[in-house]
């Protein structure tokens, strides 16, 4: 009888667990990401900076978008570009859409 019950308990927190969204799952930035002149649209993802003087990242997605000061998003996360927003990194090197 006890086994059946913790059968039950365990098959009732599984379905309640899948019935909630996971936070922290990918999906496309909704609008258009411009990095150094090129549109990005539903961007997701890591894009470089290139060698532009300066290069400049604008934002017209609904997210957040964060400027890494090493290749390929490593290094540390230097400025968040908030949505409508400009931005001129110095010596940045990529930028990150989540």
């Amino acid at each position: 009888m006890n086994r059946r019950m913790a059968t039950l308990a365990g098959t009732a927190a599984a379905a309640a667990a899948l019935a909630f969204p996971v936070h922290g799952t990918a999906y496309a930035a909704h609008g258009i990401l411009i990095v150094d002149g090129v549109s990005h649209r539903e961007p997701v993802g890591c894009f470089p900076l290139g060698d532009f003087v300066p290069p400049v990242v604008s934002n017209y997605t609904a997210a957040a978008v964060a400027v890494w000061s090493g290749p390929d998003c490593s290094g540390r996360v230097e400025h968040f570009v908030d949505p409508g927003e400009t931005y001129r990194p110095n010596g940045n090197r990529s930028v990150f859409v989540s």
